[in-house]
């Protein structure tokens, strides 16, 4: 069936899912996840014995994989990770599905994760096509804002070729950028993380694979939710 929605916000399930009694235990399955992967534990066994053993559902093992991480990679994105102030007057180069989506889900009610490794990341997904929705203008002009006060020296956000609508995308972030004057440009590529990963600009992105190879990256949007979208519903699992 053809993607129809409107926001990418919350799900039905997640108030009960993600309420306050809940948090608790998907914190202490995030620290025994982080345990495990930290030593050596495959990923997709650790997922499956920790979600066993708390009797998380499907949503919330999303959850726990993407808040989770091995303290190998936690200190190593700490290291990799400059203050976003320090982006002025540099070429940054933007995971653009990873960015806009998180600041479209943040924007329309959906849950953000504030992970171990300090990242906020959404529950959201593109399977094989993107689909603008209601706050899609709004997040280009905050991001647009954002970026505008930190003043890089030029943005140029990368869209994966193979998910259907990634060039009008790329276009739509063309046309924005002519119309307010940002340096930004907008390319489709075959595979933006061995992009971000082999470059030397500053990357901004979420996506764990990319910033555990990356030399240098910022974390953007965790600075915007917290300047900008204080009241975001932004769910904390990377402390017990």
């Amino acid at each position: 069936m053809p993607d129809t929605r409107q926001h990418r916000g919350a799900h039905p399930e997640d108030q009960r899912l993600f309420a306050p009694s809940q948090l608790p235990r998907l914190r202490t399955a995030v620290f025994e996840f982080s345990w495990l992967l930290t030593r050596g534990y495959a990923a997709v066994s650790a997922l499956k014995l920790v979600g066993d053993r708390h009797k998380l559902n499907k949503r919330q093992r999303v959850a726990l994989s993407r808040a989770g991480c091995s303290d190998q990679e936690y200190e190593h994105r700490q290291a990799t990770c400059l203050p976003v102030q320090q982006i002025r007057d540099q070429e940054v180069l933007i995971d653009g599905f990873n960015l806009l989506i998180t600041i479209e889900a943040a924007l329309s009610g959906g849950i953000v994760l504030w992970c171990r490794d300090g990242c906020l990341r959404d529950l959201s997904s593109v399977h094989g096509s993107y689909r603008t929705v209601t706050e899609t203008q709004q997040a280009f002009e905050l991001i647009g804002a954002v970026l505008c006060n930190l003043k890089p020296q030029s943005v140029t956000w990368l869209f994966d070729a193979p998910i259907s609508n990634s060039g009008r995308l790329a276009q739509r972030i063309r046309t924005e950028a002519a119309a307010h004057g940002w340096p930004w440009n907008a390319e489709v590529v075959l595979n933006p993380d061995t992009a971000l990963i082999a470059s030397e600009q500053i990357a901004i992105s979420s996506d764990s694979h990319i910033l555990d190879g990356a030399m240098r990256w910022v974390n953007f949007s965790a600075y915007l939710l917290t300047s900008c979208l204080p009241d975001a519903w932004v769910i904390d699992l990377k402390n017990l």
